[in-house]
């Protein structure tokens, strides 16, 4: 049995949940998220626990019993405090900017490479160089902060690049001289 679909999820007095049918919507003061559920897992409010349980003991039921209840626990957690990922920029003259929906990053290359910003998500510039991207959904929230990452990854010699500010790089010791 997973260990983590059995545990209940704590909703906070400011998050309403509404459940009809297969369909789950978690909303609260930062905004609505919305879940289907799937077969052979049942979701079930009570006061101000939410608890998931298996319909049936089958191998997909096992599956899906935990991955429903983390999901749940993302949304509560994220309409009522936005999931950030914060990144800095190490380099000689990287910088990032933001206008209207564009995030223009100049990190090395010959041209400046543009993202356009997801509606749900937020990028803040501090100093040029530290990004923070927040959002009510952690999945959008780790897959933007990921692509904008993936431009330039740090590399291991002299430790340029973007990379999570929580991030340890381990430096590789260069060629050696005589």
């Amino acid at each position: 049995m997973s260990r983590i679909g059995k545990l209940p999820i704590n909703v906070p007095p400011n998050v309403k949940i509404t459940i009809e049918n297969r369909k789950i919507t978690v909303s609260g003061p930062n905004g609505n998220l919305d879940l289907v559920i799937p077969d052979g897992v049942t979701v079930k409010l009570n006061e101000n626990i939410l608890t998931c349980e298996k319909t049936e003991e089958s191998i997909r039921a096992r599956e899906k019993f935990g991955l429903i209840r983390a999901l749940l626990n993302n949304m509560v957690n994220g309409v009522n405090t936005k999931f950030e990922k914060k990144l800095q920029m190490i380099g000689v003259g990287y910088k990032a900017q933001v206008q209207n929906t564009q995030l223009t990053l100049n990190v090395g290359y010959s041209h400046p490479i543009v993202f356009t910003i997801p509606e749900n998500l937020e990028v803040i510039v501090e100093a040029n160089t530290n990004l923070t991207v927040k959002g009510i959904n952690k999945e959008s929230v780790g897959l933007f902060a990921s692509k904008i990452r993936a431009t330039r990854p740090p590399e291991p010699y002299k430790g340029k690049g973007i990379r999570y500010t929580n991030e340890v790089v381990l430096k590789k010791a260069g060629k050696s001289g005589k």
